[in-house]
């Protein structure tokens, strides 16, 4: 399999699992990760997902990946045949990054290379953990092309003007304190203690009411394209209808009665 997943607690774990290719993605990877996605969105069990990239056991640790982008080798087969007519399917396999409403919160955990399309995913996750070895960039210029699946969107409205500017023009590779610095990433940790760290913060984000996590993170999300009144407006709307849930009812008991909230999701 192109990407190992894995449901435990509440929490979905999702690996790349290409390392002999630094994690790139071929067809078969955008198709497991596109259903993958769908998984994560619709299955009730499933409250916070991590993603992260396999080792490379013949790679010392300053040469793993992440996700290193599409497999260029694989791409450039390509099938011979004129697909203009692809361009109107716009529901099909969608991804993280392209258009895939995802409101369960998803942590990234950055083990290595960051580049290209491991780059415009990592935008379209909310919490980032990365070992001192990553590296990451957006190299799509100085291949002729662009960073498409929301690279050339995200990375403005998420970065200063003058680094995504950087970033998007140049493509060339920073480490992790410049992605630390610029505010992409949540913290650093040791190699060895990343996937602990990324877990760390899914079982907190798990412990918290699932409903309002997903309220919270779609109204700031959405308010990112919209005018303030409207932001607000629809922030009462959501709040009017997660104060229905148990779980709302089930907070302030657990808050009353000094106990840890036994929240469901409903």
């Amino acid at each position: 399999m192109a990407l190992l997943f894995d449901v435990n607690d509440h929490i979905a774990v999702l690996t790349f699992n290409r390392p002999e290719a630094m994690n790139a993605m071929d067809p078969q990877t955008y198709t497991e990760l596109s259903n993958a996605w769908t998984e994560v969105r619709d299955d009730p069990d499933i409250w916070v997902a991590v993603i992260t990239g396999a080792a490379n056991s013949n790679r010392p640790p300053d040469k793993q990946a992440f996700c290193a982008g599409a497999d260029l080798k694989t791409m450039s087969q390509g099938s011979g045949e004129n697909e203009v007519w692809k361009f109107w399917q716009t529901q099909e396999e969608l991804l993280l990054n392209r258009g895939l409403e995802v409101w369960k919160p998803i942590v990234a955990a950055v083990n290595g290379y960051c580049l290209a399309g491991g780059m415009t995913l990592l935008f379209a996750t909310d919490i980032r953990v990365a070992s001192e070895y990553a590296i990451f960039g957006i190299s799509e210029v100085k291949r002729g092309i662009l960073a498409g699946n929301g690279g050339s969107q995200r990375a403005i409205r998420q970065l200063p003007y003058p680094m995504a500017m950087e970033m998007l023009l140049i493509g060339d590779h920073f480490s992790a304190e410049d992605a630390l610095r610029m505010g992409l990433i949540n913290k650093i940790v040791p190699a060895d203690k990343l996937m602990d760290a990324a877990m760390d913060y899914a079982q907190r984000l798990a412990a918290n009411p699932p409903l309002a996590v997903r309220a919270v993170k779609e109204l700031a999300v959405r308010s990112q394209y919209m005018h303030i009144q409207d932001g607000l407006r629809l922030e009462a709307a959501v709040l009017g209808v997660l104060r229905q849930s148990e779980d709302a009812k089930e907070g302030p008991l657990a808050f009353a009665e000094k106990r840890p909230g036994k929240f469901t999701g409903r």
